[in-house]
């Protein structure tokens, strides 16, 4: 990547910007629109904005409180089970935010995510942070909750836009520069995910940020290649856009494979939107 490594204290102050930069769409919008559908199944605008509450708040309960993180694990390890039913996961997480008026679940949300903020002022650089699978750096267990407000934030956006609300434009930073890297090191993960082996063969990534500088990530003498506009590169891996509706340009078979399972969040393995859908 051709700029300075980012710390932990960078990657806390772009999640707190990317969380005030949906907090501005949402914050005036009328109560019908946050019962609007979203592209997830399921889910209205509330429900995302209710994912992100209860998450960022056991976000900062595994860093300030991890034996009581722990205790809260089995009970919603246990939704995801096979044999749990699909909504599960839904009530275990959602249940108490649902009951909320829209002024409630925002400040619920500002509340929750003040919470992890004031938590995640205590990370060190080395620090490692107790979560639902393996454990993670600090660096990375940050990432994921920016990955998770901007990804969710687009599943906002996109049901705003196709329902002719007029809510604040969300302009794209620099700011994903770090979810585009969690795209790129999850390359082999996308393959685990769905119990594939992995390929060997490395991918080149050339992207352009928003601010036009290059981001490039993997061997520049790699014979599979993906080029073109890191917002696009992060809508594929976080599984918002097809690669077929971007202006990626994708060469090469393993790179090509990849684009179509990419996946830069835990959980079970998903399918992102069919091609055309936008």
């Amino acid at each position: 990547m051709n700029d300075t490594a980012p710390t932990v204290e960078t990657v806390r102050a772009d999640l707190i910007a990317e969380q005030d930069a949906l907090d501005s769409i949402i914050a005036d919008l009328e109560p019908e629109a946050w019962a609007l559908a979203t592209a997830s199944p399921r889910w209205s605008i509330a429900d995302q904005i209710g994912h992100l509450t209860y998450f960022d708040w056991t976000a900062a309960l595994a860093i300030t409180e991890p034996d009581r993180f722990t205790a809260f694990t089995g009970e919603l390890m246990s939704t995801m089970s096979p044999d749990a039913a699909a909504d599960a996961m839904d009530l275990a997480t959602l249940g108490d935010y649902r009951a909320m008026s829209p002024d409630e679940l925002l400040h619920a949300w500002r509340t929750n995510r003040g919470v992890l903020s004031e938590a995640s002022a205590s990370l060190g650089e080395q620090d490692r942070v107790i979560w639902y699978g393996p454990s993670m750096g600090s660096k990375s267990f940050l990432t994921a909750r920016l990955m998770e407000a901007w990804a969710h934030g687009q599943d906002i956006v996109d049901t705003l836009q196709q329902n002719d609300v007029n809510a604040p434009e969300r302009p794209h930073t620099d700011r994903i520069r770090h979810i585009a890297q969690l795209g790129f090191i999850t390359h082999k993960w996308s393959y685990i995910n769905r119990r594939l082996e992995a390929p060997s063969a490395p991918v080149h990534v050339s992207l352009t940020s928003p601010s036009g500088a290059t981001w490039d990530f993997g061997p520049d003498d790699a014979a599979d290649t993906i080029a073109g506009p890191a917002v696009d590169f992060c809508l594929v891996t976080t599984q918002r856009r097809h690669v077929d509706d971007t202006g990626l340009t994708v060469i090469g078979d393993v790179a090509t494979a990849w684009m179509n399972i990419a996946q830069a969040f835990a959980g079970g393995a998903t399918d992102g939107p069919a091609a055309g859908t936008f």
